[in-house]
């Protein structure tokens, strides 16, 4: 039987998740500190839901936005940081669509229900992930629809599958080394959590020579 804190524990690290993307939310929206990039306002909420509590350190040290205040240039690591939660938050989403669609159709490619989720995120995430990134250079470069959505997939590509390697290769352990558990479970959620961390930890490289050559814009 197992003791009831391995139940307790991922429920409140979940709340707690959930509880941070609400104070963004609240700090933008009902505070005034709203994102002059818009696409930042969904983002930033998004990273709070994997990264959890310790994703405010950052949101208020550098992401956080105040109207009025003169504009700075970040440091390279931050905007490669800002790039890195961009690429994420698209990922994330797509994954978390996907792992809820791939559970309710039981979803199988070759028998293997692993493959089957795998492959439904990355779609997902591929395409939210583009459409992400063209309502960031679109906008920046004043491009139309076919050259912002080329652009979009030029920035997003090396830097989505960057990050879902990461996620995948986590996903793949935990899947083989680990308890089998199902998304109604909360513990399955904060390994999800774990496996996005990856993912953008493997991405920030690839986003810091991106934005380095200028295939992708600093946010």
């Amino acid at each position: 039987m197992s003791p009831p804190w391995s139940t307790a524990a991922p429920a409140v690290w979940l709340t707690l998740s959930v509880l941070s993307a609400c104070v963004v939310v609240w700090d933008m929206w009902v505070a005034g500190h709203r994102q002059p990039m818009v696409i930042m306002s969904i983002v930033w909420p998004i990273t709070m839901l994997y990264w959890g509590p310790a994703g405010l350190v950052f949101y208020f040290w550098f992401g956080r936005s105040t109207p009025g205040a003169p504009k700075r240039e970040p440091p390279m690591w931050q905007a490669t940081f800002l790039g890195a939660t961009h690429c994420g938050a698209g990922c994330a989403l797509g994954d978390f669509i996907g792992e809820w669609l791939a559970f309710a159709s039981s979803l199988t490619i070759a028998g293997s229900a692993l493959t089957g989720r795998l492959l439904l995120a990355f779609v997902l995430a591929y395409v939210i992930g583009v459409a992400f990134q063209y309502f960031s250079i679109a906008p920046m470069r004043g491009l139309g629809l076919r050259q912002g959505i080329v652009a979009a997939v030029k920035a997003d590509t090396l830097s989505l599958l960057a990050y879902q390697i990461g996620m995948f290769g986590c996903m793949i352990a935990f899947a083989k080394l680990a308890t089998p558990l199902k998304p109604t479970d909360a513990a399955y959620w904060v390994r999800m959590q774990i496996a996005m961390v990856a993912g953008f930890i493997t991405t920030y490289p690839v986003n810091y020579w991106l934005i380095r050559h200028g295939v992708k814009e600093k946010m």
